[in-house]
């Protein structure tokens, strides 16, 4: 059997995520596209600190970007203009994913639709108030795209669940099984909803839908290249698979398209994509997002990276070791240090609240390329200038090497 050592299964990852690659000179939009079809999704997360969850793995990979094109790719141009190469759906969690995985993904909406359980209360609302469900769909048929807010007959907010209003479970369970597409997004980042058919290209929308078995293997496979080396459950968990789907794993080893091996450190059988590369250095030098693809399944990341994580933002303050919306910096081939990050666009200022070393790495060469990431980072958020609090083990060393 294929055995791989710890940093070539870490290199591999690195790799196969596309942060061993020189960034662009010039990042557009079809660096973008071509990033979120390399990783298959980027997650979404409303949460604003530095910036919002999806535009960050770009970022990690490509540097400056217009967020234009990230609009444009992500929910196309409104008004016309250019069309969009993503899609919102749920993924690993609520993800923009490439228009090409929508036929991949019609087993898992029709199956939501059979069984009721994917929305909790939104399910129950469908089951109690079929009219109204029906309704909503009339009136987003007649009346085009429209916020949960501009849909008539849900009431007020209940508290129940998240403060949703009935109006907003009612779309969010049309959008769970496939009735609804998320249009764009307006003001506070709210959802704005509209038909399949007005959303998805008709290119889209004919291609051919595999059967649940074929569906589940393109998925795998999505989560293979995307991983490089990884566990049966990592891969399904990529995109949140259950165990029924544990057979496709083993049909694509037959196929010859995983390749299983033992990884130095790993107890669980690994399996690696028959297209990985295995650089011999990596020399990357990017803060990453808590919700990269990287580090999304804290299992993995301990795994692969030796990177043990949990990120403040859902954490009680009292049990938080490195800070609230802490970034990980990947220097070489491992994470060389934490960054608890806030971006203040009142006043233009990046604040770096506190600046954690990892044991392995060395202070200076991390604190100097850290340095040059939060400008390259502050640059594209429009901030002018870097506040480093003197908290953490790094953060003497980074101040030194901001100021300089």
């Amino acid at each position: 059997m294929l055995r791989l050592s710890a940093a070539q299964a870490r290199r591999i990852a690195l790799a196969a995520t596309g942060l061993a690659a020189p960034r662009p000179a010039a990042a557009g939009r079809r660096h973008i596209v071509a990033a979120n079809a390399r990783l298959g999704m980027f997650q979404i997360d409303s949460v604003n600190i530095l910036a919002r969850a999806h535009l960050m793995p770009p970022f990690s990979r490509l540097g400056a970007y217009d967020m234009a094109d990230f609009e444009a790719a992500a929910w196309g141009q409104q008004g016309g203009g250019r069309k969009r190469a993503m899609f919102e759906t749920w993924a690993h969690e609520a993800c923009l994913v490439p228009l090409a995985a929508w036929p991949l993904l019609q087993w898992r909406m029709d199956r939501q639709d059979r069984s009721k359980y994917s929305v909790g209360l939104a399910a129950q609302l469908a089951s109690d108030r079929p009219e109204f469900i029906a309704s909503v769909l009339e009136q987003i048929r007649d009346r085009g795209a429209l916020a949960a807010a501009e849909l008539t007959g849900g009431g007020s907010a209940t508290g129940k669940w998240w403060g949703w209003s009935d109006s907003k479970m009612a779309a969010e369970y049309l959008f769970a099984i496939g009735e609804l597409c998320v249009s764009h997004r307006r003001g506070a980042f709210e959802r704005v909803y509209d038909l399949p058919e007005r959303v998805i290209p008709a290119a889209i929308r004919d291609l051919p839908v595999p059967d649940r078995a074929e569906a589940q293997r393109g998925l795998l496979r999505i989560a293979a290249a995307a991983t490089g080396v990884a566990t049966e459950i990592d891969l399904r968990a990529y995109w949140r698979l259950k165990p029924e789907a544990k057979p496709r794993v083993e049909e694509l080893v037959e196929a010859g398209e995983l390749i299983p091996c033992e990884v130095e450190g790993w107890k669980p059988q690994a399996f690696l994509w028959h297209e990985a590369k295995t650089p011999r250095r990596v020399e990357a030098a990017a803060l990453l997002s808590p919700f990269d693809p990287l580090l999304f399944e804290r299992d993995r990341a301990l795994r692969t990276l030796g990177f043990h994580y949990r990120i403040g933002l859902y954490t009680p303050k009292e049990q938080r070791t490195d800070g609230y919306y802490v970034l990980p910096f990947l220097h070489g081939d491992r994470i060389a240090a934490r960054v608890d990050l806030k971006a203040d666009r009142k006043d233009r200022v990046l604040h770096v609240h506190a600046a954690n070393l990892e044991d392995h790495a060395a202070p200076d060469a991390t604190a100097h390329a850290l340095a040059a990431e939060l400008r390259a980072l502050g640059g594209w958020l429009g901030m002018e200038r870097i506040a480093v609090a003197r908290r953490g083990n790094l953060a003497a060393a980074l101040h030194e090497a901001c100021a300089g």
